[in-house]
């Protein structure tokens, strides 16, 4: 059927032909499919060989070492980083926009994780809240962590205003230096944001979110392999959303290794960034290597492995 538009302003009168259309747009479906189908091969291949890499021995119980030789000989490279570089500057577009909400990326894209995860596995919703539960622990922790990190520093430290001297002291002074005036009253937050100067023992918070994220991350990625091995091999290629999350997942444990290492190199503070590594360490240790492996239950969110715990599955599905 032939639908004609007719334009009385120039006379000319189109013809659309429906069946012209129908062509055309199936001629366009056609290799629309197939970039879609190579795009998930590249997708299933990709995330099956990260799926063992994670999933291997290898990185589950030693990757935390790794993270920790990083931290300690991390700052060795301000040795031979260039102080021109782009990620030598702290108003750096990764630094603003994902250090300062480390966690809140590492909550979004876990959780999703695990919810597919779980979704996939077909557990129950009370299995799923306890799994997600973990992600609430950690941020729990993380938040206990600052509170107590920030009391420490406000007691520990002092506020300093700079004063220049005046001409004639300054000709009679041997040193230049500007005079100090004590702000007793004055918390690290309130100090730095009146642009005066804080002196005092610190804490990285920076080091301790990113190392905990890792090691969040690696924990709850490492069961997918198992997961891909369990389901039908028809079922594997049907997973695109839990595949496409798990790969984001990565990207993300790269994007937070590699802001990690930018802080080590161009931002070097010794000791205060092997302490934030210590304690992100040592709560990784308490939670996934401590809590997290004693007999699950609700006192008890467990350890990632319990997605494939059948007995486990069956308790919370009566």
């Amino acid at each position: 059927m032939d639908v004609k538009i007719e334009k009385s302003s120039n006379g000319f009168t189109p013809d659309i032909n429906l069946e012209k259309l129908r062509k055309t747009a199936a001629e366009l479906i056609v290799p629309g499919n197939f970039i879609l189908r190579l795009l998930n091969a590249a997708l299933v291949f990709v995330t099956d060989v990260l799926a063992r890499i994670l999933g291997s021995n290898l990185v589950k119980r030693h990757f935390h070492l790794m993270l920790s030789a990083l931290v300690l000989f991390g700052p060795l490279l301000s040795f031979w980083v260039s102080k021109y570089s782009i990620f030598a500057n702290s108003n750096h577009y990764l630094y603003r926009k994902f250090l300062k909400s480390t966690w809140g990326w590492t909550f979004i894209f876990s959780g999703s994780f695990i919810l597919l995860l779980s979704t996939s596995a077909r557990h129950p919703p009370s299995l799923l809240l306890r799994h997600l539960s973990r992600i609430g622990v950690v941020g729990l922790l993380w938040w206990g962590s600052q509170r107590i990190l920030t009391l420490l520093e406000d007691a520990a430290g002092t506020c300093y205003e700079p004063i220049t001297p005046d001409q004639d002291t300054q000709g009679t002074a041997s040193s230049a230096q500007p005079l100090l005036v004590l702000h007793e009253d004055q918390t690290k937050a309130s100090c730095l944001k009146a642009n005066m100067v804080w002196r005092g023992y610190e804490l990285s918070q920076d080091i301790l979110i990113l190392c905990l994220c890792c090691l969040q991350l690696v924990e709850e990625m490492s069961v997918f392999g198992r997961h891909l091995a369990q389901i039908k091999p028809l079922q594997r290629s049907s997973c695109g959303p839990l595949r496409f999350i798990f790969l984001l997942c990565v990207l993300l444990l790269t994007l937070w290794m590699v802001l990690l290492l930018c802080l080590l190199a161009h931002f070097p503070k010794f000791p205060s960034q092997q302490l934030g590594g210590a304690l992100g360490y040592l709560g990784w240790r308490g939670l996934y290597q401590g809590w997290y492996r004693l007999k699950p239950g609700w006192g008890c969110p467990g350890l990632p492995e319990g997605h494939f715990s059948i007995t486990d599955i069956k308790k919370h599905s009566q």
